[in-house]
């Protein structure tokens, strides 16, 4: 799409590279994904993309300006001379429909012409359940853009998603790459609707370390960020009852 371009910041080999998707989703999911990974492994700021119809800011970070839509990429083990290669798509702003088409089609283009291996984009799914229902574990299913992927996510003991329906960025994503025969996963991790999930994000980090067996990104801290979280919401929950006290305690800030 003419409209929305990527700039090249630093050029770097990418044939066989993995590319994650990161704009925000439900429970922030695919946010909190993508910077988890960025700072884990240190990647270098890439590029950026960039449209007249994005959002007109500059996201200040240590004293230096960033635009919303950016790209970072780098090793998938640090260090390893032969090293595959990651490259993570994150986004201060979640697109409006009238742009999703342009972003997955320019995305997609670069992601071919730099001969990537495949794409994986993280996303939240909303399951209706009675109220005040507690579930020891949550849903967890994958869908992908070809044959290749779906044996891939079987292989790895991951459930197919068979029916509903994956709107924004992530279906477009999944469309676009059947028709063009290009890998794409989409993992669904159920999440809260209005909250940051990095319980849901770091049940995504552990799938895709199994589809990336070289990534090996321990999840820990973002289980630990949900737990904080989970458990300030019981006492804001508790406080928020008749005859309970008010509370001013902030929630902790999460990755992303």
């Amino acid at each position: 799409m003419d409209e929305i371009k990527i700039y090249d910041y630093k050029k770097m080999d990418l044939r066989d590279a993995v590319v994650v998707e990161g704009f925000p989703s439900v429970g922030l999911v695919s946010t909190i994904v993508a910077n988890y990974i960025v700072t884990v492994l240190n990647l270098d700021l890439l590029g950026v993309m960039d449209s007249p119809f994005f959002p007109t800011v500059s996201v200040i970070r240590g004293g230096e300006p960033f635009s919303p839509v950016r790209f970072y990429g780098g090793d998938i083990e640090p260090g390893r001379r032969d090293s595959k290669k990651i490259v993570v798509f994150l986004s201060e702003f979640q697109p409006p429909s009238t742009l999703i088409k342009g972003i997955t089609t320019t995305l997609l283009d670069w992601a071919q012409d730099n001969r990537c291996a495949y794409l994986i984009s993280p996303e939240g799914l909303i399951v209706e359940r009675p109220e005040g229902l507690e579930v020891k574990e949550k849903l967890l299913f994958a869908i992908g853009s070809t044959e290749h992927v779906k044996e891939t996510i079987q292989a790895n003991g991951i459930p197919i998603f068979q029916e509903g329906l994956i709107s924004g960025i992530p279906g477009v994503l999944l469309n676009e790459g059947k028709r063009r025969n290009f890998d794409v996963f989409c993992i669904l991790s159920e999440t809260h609707e209005n909250l940051p999930d990095a319980r849901a994000a770091a049940r995504i980090i552990e799938v895709m370390n199994a589809l990336i067996p070289e990534m090996g990104l321990d999840p820990a801290p973002l289980y630990k960020e949900a737990s904080v979280l989970e458990e300030k919401m019981k006492e804001y929950q508790k406080m928020s009852k008749p005859g309970g006290k008010r509370t001013t305690t902030p929630l902790p800030s999460m990755y992303g």
